[in-house]
C-alpha cells in the first residue's frame, strides 16, 4: 500500500475566484447636501452655488465620493449635477447615493472590467466564505460576467461546491 496522498482538488483544473479581491481598498467619502440646506429643509440656489464656488475641494482629491442628502428634504436634480461638476475634476470617482451604494457600484464595476478570456471554457468556483463579507450583488455580477464564457460555475470551496451553471 502506498503512502502517497494525491490532492484531487489541486489536480481538478478548477479555478477559484475570490470576490474579496474586488472590494474597494480606498475609503469612500460622503458629500452630504444637508450641509447646504437653509434651515435644514430648503436648498437655495444662489447660496448653494456660492458655497460650492468657495468650498475647499482638496479634501476630496483622489477620493471616491458618494453624493447624498441625509436630511429629509426635496433636492432638485440640478443640485446633484452641480456637485458632480465640482467633484469630478478632483475625485477618483463620484457616485450619487450612499457610501454603501457606492461600494456596491465600485465592486460591480471591477467585476464587469475583468478579462473574461482567462475563464473561457474553464470550471470556475466562486469562493463562498472569506474574511470579509461580500454582498449577494457581487455574486450575481460575477455570474453575469462568467455565464457567456465559463464551462461551469460553482459556488463554495473546491472541496465542496454547489453547481450553479454548466454549459451543455
Amino acid at each position: 500500500m502506498s503512502d502517497l496522498f494525491v490532492n484531487k482538488v489541486a489536480n481538478s483544473g478548477l479555478i477559484t475566484l475570490d470576490l474579496e479581491r474586488f472590494l474597494p481598498t480606498a475609503a469612500i467619502v460622503t458629500f452630504d447636501l444637508k450641509d447646504y440646506l437653509f434651515m435644514g429643509l430648503i436648498l437655495k440656489e444662489k447660496d448653494y452655488r456660492e458655497a460650492l464656488k468657495t468650498a475647499d475641494w482638496s479634501g476630496y482629491e483622489g477620493q471616491n465620493v458618494a453624493i447624498t442628502c441625509s436630511a429629509d428634504a426635496v433636492i432638485p436634480v440640478w443640485a446633484y449635477m452641480l456637485a458632480v461638476s465640482y467633484l469630478q475634476p478632483v475625485a477618483a470617482d463620484v457616485f450619487l447615493g450612499t457610501a454603501d451604494e457606492m461600494r456596491k457600484h465600485l465592486v460591480v464595476r471591477q467585476i464587469e472590467a475583468i478579462n473574461t478570456d482567462e475563464y473561457i471554457d474553464q470550471r470556475v468556483v466562486v469562493k463562498g466564505c472569506g474574511e470579509v463579507p461580500v454582498g449577494d450583488y457581487a455574486y450575481a455580477a460575477i455570474t453575469r460576467a462568467l455565464l457567456p464564457v465559463a464551462k461551469s460555475i460553482m459556488y463554495g470551496e473546491p472541496c465542496s461546491t454547489v453547481p450553479v451553471f454548466k454549459r451543455r
